[in-house]
């Protein structure tokens, strides 16, 4: 009886969460394994997600914190502020070349990068800590939702914490001297005061940015996006399932 009542509890959960393809596959194959000697349990396949997003989250933020993780990956390359649009728009300008001012675009860019990759590790114990507290309610959410649902639900849960924690450290990086012993901080300085001076004089106006925040922000959505990107790989692509749960449960 009690093999069966456990049969029946698979089966309706792979019921209820057959649009996810990922399950599908388990649904395909739960037949063989429910009847074995080692039958497929919901806990398992609730413990196959919840290992499916720590590895996703692991991946994500050790991609993104490495040494050209953001500076070299065009998708989540930061680039000047919006309110810095009127710098490069004018870069041309005689004036501005004068400055040497692409120079001091390119030294900003650099750094910014180099900060968001430097705090990026900041990050991983904040998705563990939502991917404890997930409920069997969010769980199901999960499974029966779309590509980048895991994603979605960390950007619900995670994206507050992730900038309250991110800010004191993505200032930590700006101050840090990353590049050739020169901060961001000092390189975004240099550029837009040098630039402000010529402002008024090619009737431009002038720019003042809280780096800060922006970069915080912009580290934040890299991160996800990453994180999008090793979800589907997950649901996806047999090679991407590194540990036996996520083996037994996506196979």
């Amino acid at each position: 009886m009690k093999k069966y009542r456990l049969l029946f509890v698979s089966i309706l959960f792979i019921a209820i969460l057959g649009s996810c393809d990922v399950l599908q596959q388990v649904a395909d194959q739960l037949p063989a394994t429910t009847t074995g000697s080692n039958p497929l349990t919901e806990q398992e396949v609730i413990q196959g997600l919840k290992e499916a997003l720590r590895v996703s989250t692991d991946t994500a933020v050790s991609v993104v914190s490495k040494t050209n993780g953001f500076f070299k990956n065009q998708a989540i390359k930061i680039l000047l502020p919006p309110e810095a649009k009127v710098i490069m728009d004018n870069k041309d300008n005689s004036m501005l070349k004068a400055i040497g001012v692409t120079k001091l675009i390119d030294n900003v860019i650099l750094r910014m990068n180099r900060s968001a990759e430097n705090a990026s590790k900041q990050a991983a114990p904040i998705f563990v800590n939502a991917i404890k507290a997930m409920s069997i309610q969010d769980a199901f959410s999960i499974l029966h939702g779309a590509d980048n649902a895991a994603t979605e639900y960390f950007k619900k849960k995670t994206s507050q914490d992730l900038f309250n924690a991110f800010k004191p450290t993505i200032k930590q990086a700006l101050d840090k001297p990353l590049v050739a012993n020169i901060s961001t901080t000092k390189s975004w300085n240099t550029l837009t005061s040098k630039y402000n001076k010529v402002a008024p004089l090619i009737n431009k106006p002038t720019v003042n940015t809280d780096l800060v925040n922006f970069v915080t922000q912009k580290t934040i959505d890299g991160l996800f996006v990453k994180l999008a990107e090793q979800e589907k790989k997950i649901r996806k692509d047999p090679i991407a399932r590194v540990t036996d749960i996520l083996k037994r449960v996506f196979g």
